[in-house]
């Protein structure tokens, strides 16, 4: 099956923003100080919402991990990464934890909006430039308060994985995009 441009795209992306270290492979270690960084970026969540970011992302490379490591090295390089969102099947419950742990960070309030400065803050913690956040964030369509909803940034996430996908808010997040 061919997938669209914006899909290959979105794989290049993620997997460049997951090789925190630049070794060119993506290992747990890569997760761990994503993980970090991310809870650091909101310290205004409480310590659940923290604990599940954390978990979310240990869940993401153990899942990449069983599903990809065909050698069992502890490392994923980017051809096998592709498989992560182009079998999205694979992959779904996963993604779908982590979506909903990301915007549960970015509502410490819990009133299902999220503010540009925190939104901002974790999409800079996970290391996107400034001009495709937002971008992204004004695909959202932030209400008068300059504030997403919940259930939109999880959808926008979720449907980043979706290889069919083309023409999503999420695609200004890459930056020939943006």
């Amino acid at each position: 099956m061919d997938h669209p441009q914006a899909a290959q795209s979105r794989v290049d992306l993620i997997f460049t923003l997951f090789d925190v270290d630049g070794s060119g492979e993506i290992e747990a270690i890569d997760f761990e100080v994503m993980a970090d960084r991310v809870v650091e970026a909101a310290p205004q969540s409480d310590a659940a919402a923290k604990e599940a970011m954390t978990a979310a992302f240990h869940r993401y490379w153990k899942t990449l991990a069983a599903e990809l490591d065909d050698d069992r090295n502890g490392r994923i390089n980017r051809e096998e990464y592709a498989d992560s969102v182009l079998s999205p099947e694979r992959f779904e419950s996963t993604i779908d934890e982590f979506a909903r742990s990301l915007a549960r960070l970015g509502d410490p309030d819990g009133d299902g909006l999220i503010e540009r400065p925190v939104f901002t803050a974790l999409m800079s913690a996970i290391g996107f430039e400034p001009r495709n956040i937002d971008a992204l964030f004004a695909a959202l369509e932030p209400d008068p308060d300059d504030r997403i909803s919940v259930a939109d940034w999880v959808t926008s996430i979720k449907d980043f994985y979706r290889p069919e996908a083309a023409g999503i808010p999420g695609d200004r997040l890459v930056p020939s995009a943006g």
